[in-house]
């Protein structure tokens, strides 16, 4: 008995066999290069370097703020340390569990009880004191393969929160950005409400001299109407913007409005990311870190079902003192010693295992699917935000021109009109064309804005952006 016993423990500390397949990381499919990428220097390949080229101290202190305070942050850090908790309990499992315990008892016996009957003292003491070790020895792997999928959940939750840190800031970015546009929009409006103001005023003076209608009169004051009419929905958009980013960085909704209040411009000049090869994308994008940690995880859960075909062997160790005297315990008379060695094994359960099995290899399948989808979807969303980014840049410079040119339009309608060689159709005709291009032109600028953020989300960052957590699946 004793030999088997230390046999078994040999096999169980030396024993490299676990049941299931071995976890073969795989490797992701991806093209030599992205169709459409910008040209940037290395020096732009930096964290702070990126967010310091929109040169706006309100967005990186926003920012740090966000990383700092915002409270789904907050919860995928509990979740992070939640699966860190979860994975030193099943490494625990693996070793042996030692207790200690002890009591006194005092019974008092009926006739009946007593040898022989009647006979003897009625009352009976015992003493106990003991020390305990129990041990599953784990010659199949199972708890091995716990372990091991315990440990990749803990790498897919470290990848979640660094997913979750990218996609806030880009969430702050926009929202930020997406208020400085709509603000500017407001400033143009305002702008274009002062502008027709004065085209009235000229109508209402030629009315006066006798040179123009009450047509032109009523249809400056729809077209002024008009535009003043806009400016009720930019600035509860304004709000909106103000509202989200305060949330955002953990605060009150209102808790921002005063210091975002005054107006402030889009970036004249935007950093441009280093975007390298779609693998070095995929190598670095947290989603499918995490993709990848969960079906390992899957892997290593069909060798955990997998042992629940072969028995499971424990052993029990007791080592401790018995006695009808508290003063006798440990004496040499008291001792008492217990070895046991326990074997699991249902051989009527066979059915029900294999069913287990055949579920945690169709969640395997199920995970590597999800995997390559998510590569999919990573080098689809990149590539959309290249060209996205490449014709906004496009558009702004000739939205850019047609605005001057419209503005110039605007100012010689206006001119010839007040000296009488155009009638005031022409004149709303030329307002109207610059309203438009202005608010295009803010539009398409705000675009260009969010097509660069929309590429730091799509490759999870700037490169060389060190996560803290990264390393979590090791």
């Amino acid at each position: 008995m004793h030999k088997s016993i230390v046999l078994l423990t040999a096999l169980a500390w030396l024993s490299g066999c676990a049941v299931g397949p071995d976890y073969q990381p795989v490797q992701p499919d991806a093209p030599e290069r992205f169709l459409e990428a910008p040209q940037a220097s290395a020096g732009s390949a930096d964290e702070q370097r990126f967010w310091a080229g929109f040169d706006d101290p309100m967005l990186a202190g926003l920012i740090r703020q966000t990383l700092d305070a915002n409270r789904d942050l907050r919860a995928a850090l509990a979740r992070y340390q939640r699966a860190e908790a979860l994975l030193r309990g099943s490494r625990a499992e693996q070793l042996p569990n030692v207790g200690v315990s002890a009591s006194a008892a005092e019974q008092h016996l009926a006739d009946v009880e007593r040898t022989p009957p009647g006979a003897g003292d009625d009352r009976v003491e015992l003493y106990q004191a003991a020390a305990g070790l129990s041990w599953e020895l784990d010659l199949f792997g199972r708890l091995r393969r716990a372990s091991e999928a315990q440990r990749a959940e803990l790498g897919a939750a470290g990848a979640d929160l660094a997913a979750l840190q990218v996609a806030l800031v880009g969430q702050l970015a926009t929202s930020y950005f997406e208020l400085r546009g709509l603000q500017q929009q407001l400033l143009v409006a305002r702008s274009n409400v002062d502008n027709q103001r004065q085209s009235l005023e000229i109508v209402r003076s030629r009315v006066g001299a006798g040179r123009g209608t009450a047509f032109d009169e009523v249809r400056a004051i729809s077209q002024l109407e008009a535009t003043r009419a806009v400016i009720p929905d930019l600035q509860a958009a304004v709000r909106a913007r103000m509202f989200r980013i305060a949330v955002l960085t953990g605060q009150n909704p209102g808790a921002l409005v005063d210091e975002l209040a005054p107006p402030a411009p889009l970036p004249e000049s935007l950093p441009v990311i280093p975007v390298g090869s779609p693998g070095e994308v995929l190598r670095r994008r947290p989603d499918i870190r995490a993709a990848e940690r969960r079906l390992a995880a899957a892997s290593a859960r069909i060798g955990v079902a997998t042992a629940d075909l072969f028995p499971s062997f424990s052993l029990d160790a007791l080592i401790g003192s018995v006695a009808s005297d508290s003063g006798d315990l440990f004496s040499a008379g008291a001792e008492t010693r217990r070895v046991a060695l326990g074997v699991d094994w249902t051989f009527l359960d066979f059915g029900r295992v294999r069913s287990r099995i055949d579920a945690a290899d169709a969640d395997s399948q199920a995970a590597l699917a999800n995997y390559e989808q998510t590569v999919l979807l990573a080098l689809e969303e990149t590539e959309t935000q290249l060209v996205r980014y490449a014709r906004s840049r496009e558009r702004s410079e000739r939205l850019g021109a047609a605005t001057d040119a419209a503005g110039e339009a605007a100012e010689l309608a206006r001119t010839r009109y007040r000296q009488g060689f155009i009638g005031f159709f022409e004149v709303l005709a030329a307002e109207q064309e610059l309203i438009d291009t202005r608010d295009a032109l803010i539009e398409s600028r705000t675009a260009e804005t969010l097509a660069m953020v929309n590429i730091y989300r799509a490759l999870a960052g700037a490169p060389g952006d060190a996560t803290p957590i990264a390393s979590a699946n090791d």
